[in-house]
């Protein structure tokens, strides 16, 4: 066999043995501490999948459970207890049923004249769909009017005209809101840009629900003449 001469380069097959042979001594070396470490890994595995089928999914079951059971009572006009149903769903869990509680919470004790209240759950209420966001931006946003909070009101109605996104029929509604809080501050000159933003954008919701637009434009431009 014709031996090796000095300085003949090493071939890509003997790199790879090497390489391999190294690998396998490291593992060896290491075979303890990979050992804990799938250990940890599978406990960790455990500990997700117990959360999810033993306390996760039977919680989120009894909370649609309680859900219903206040939606029906709240159907029956019963809305003293519904409410009670509703809190207790939000206050025993958390999760996407326990925010809708505390929406359905808000809505009863907006009826009830009971602002201050109603704005504590919808601020912790968080959704961005495209109904119900706006829907409870909006109905934050007339607690605040109501409290006369008129700037935390327009904060509100814009977030409700956002998250609206430009439907035809809901985002004038949000609009016409925020004019009505411009206007009892004065803000005339703002106020009319905004029913202009309608006139020429909006049309169909002022045909649909006969809105006079104009109406309201010309008087918002008349007073911020005035001033």
């Amino acid at each position: 066999m014709a031996k090796k001469q000095k300085g003949t380069p090493r071939t890509t097959l003997e790199e790879v043995n090497e390489s391999l042979s190294t690998a396998a001594q490291r593992i060896e070396a290491n075979k303890k501490y990979i050992y804990y470490a799938l250990i940890a890994i599978a406990a960790i595995v455990l500990l997700v999948m117990g959360y999810i089928y033993g306390i996760r999914n039977p919680n989120l079951q009894k909370a649609k459970d309680g859900i219903g059971k206040a939606d029906m009572t709240y159907m029956q006009g019963d809305t003293t207890n519904a409410l009670k149903e509703y809190e207790k769903v939000f206050d025993s869990y958390s999760n996407k049923p326990a925010e809708r509680a505390a929406f359905n919470s808000a809505i009863i004790l907006y009826q009830q004249g009971k602002n201050k209240e109603a704005a504590q759950y919808l601020e912790k209420y968080e959704s961005n769909g495209k109904m119900v966001g706006p829907a409870s931006q909006s109905l934050l946003g007339d607690c605040y009017v109501n409290m006369k909070q008129y700037d935390k009101a327009i904060v509100c109605y814009d977030k409700a005209v956002k998250l609206s996104n430009e439907n035809v029929f809901f985002t004038p509604t949000f609009m016409i809101k925020k004019a009505n809080v411009l206007h009892a501050q004065g803000k005339y000159s703002d106020e009319a840009a905004i029913y202009q933003n309608i006139k020429d954008n909006y049309m169909q919701y002022t045909q649909a629900y006969q809105f006079n637009v104009d109406k309201y434009l010309e008087r918002a431009k008349a007073l911020s003449e005035k001033k």
